[in-house]
């Protein structure tokens, strides 16, 4: 097994991790190491048992991407510590779900700034619900919520770099942003990307297959052949990897499409296999062959019978 392949397969259960928030089975914290991954210009990626996280160090302070799981926090923040002395000053959270914004409070009662799209504040406030895994998330407490939040996009002057935080239209969720680290030429995609494994896509959150090719056309317009990108899960990336990725999205995708035009049950699409030859290289993290093709076919399907998104309190509203 290739250190590409390992990697995303432990990406894997670091995905499976989120998703199994409030289940019984819970990963053993106190076993997980933080890796540290220098990726160029003063940016780092750290790995730990969540999405990857982002750290830019320099003289003007720490701004941290991400932050996994409460239990983490104080692994994460020793880890950030060796890179440098200086306070986390801004934590940016790519989007709301529990793998990436987990330690939000532990870390703002450590002094950062949380800041992101409007959108994960108002996900994060409020109880959600994923039909996918039939089960509920409860709302944050206050303090984990974020403090500054933006529309579109917000930069930040810092460490001798511009730091730009973009908004994209709903594609992993309706809250994604990428972060900029324009001189380092860094990316971090958080799950608008996950480098050699089949994504979760968030449909109960607004998230499409369409918007996450969307994205990754962008994100691809932002690369050249020197770009570093920081996925949501997965190794450190290349542009092609993106390129790749986006390949990946709109064959599988236009595969089961195929099968829903004609009439297909989900039953019948999943028995198909129709991502039969992507799946020896995707297939072997968290979301199996038969669970994508299963959400590919849930995405077709909100195509044909578009629906707005629920949280778990609109399911029990009359009318919606």
């Amino acid at each position: 097994m290739t250190s590409s392949v390992r990697g995303a397969a432990r990406a894997a259960t670091l995905c499976a991790a989120f998703l199994s928030l409030g289940a019984s089975a819970q990963p053993d914290y106190g076993k997980v190491e933080i890796r540290t991954e220098k990726v160029g210009g003063g940016v780092y990626m750290l790995v730990g048992e969540g999405g990857n996280l982002g750290v830019s160090s320099g003289e003007d302070g720490v701004v941290l991407i991400d932050d996994q799981f409460a239990p983490l926090s104080e692994k994460i923040l020793a880890a950030v510590r060796k890179i440098s002395d200086r306070p986390v000053r801004f934590l940016i959270n790519t989007h709301f779900h529990g793998d990436h914004v987990g330690g939000n409070e532990n870390l703002g009662k450590a002094g950062a700034l949380i800041v992101a799209h409007e959108n994960v504040r108002k996900r994060m406030s409020v109880e959600q619900f994923s039909e996918m895994f039939g089960r509920s998330t409860p709302p944050y407490p206050k303090g984990a919520l974020p403090v500054v939040t933006f529309a579109e996009s917000v930069t930040f002057h810092l460490n001798g770099d511009e730091i730009h935080a973009f908004h994209v239209p709903p594609a992993h969720t309706d809250g994604d942003t990428v972060i900029h680290f324009r001189k380092a030429n860094v990316l971090h995609t958080g799950d608008l990307l996950f480098n050699g494994i089949y994504p979760f896509i968030d449909l109960d959150a607004g998230g499409s297959v369409d918007g996450m090719i969307a994205a990754a056309d962008r994100i691809y317009a932002l690369c050249d052949a020197k770009t570093k990108l920081i996925p949501g899960h997965g190794p450190a990336a290349t542009r092609e990897e993106v390129k790749t990725f986006r390949e990946m999205l709109a064959g599988t995708s236009a595969a089961v499409r195929k099968l829903v035009a004609e009439g297909r049950t989900k039953e019948e699409v999943v028995a198909a296999k129709p991502t039969g030859p992507w799946d020896a290289v995707w297939g072997q993290g968290f979301l199996k062959p038969d669970a994508w093709t299963g959400l590919l076919f849930a995405d077709a399907d909100l195509r044909r019978h578009p629906k707005a998104p629920k949280t778990s309190a609109d399911r029990s509203t009359p009318g919606k």
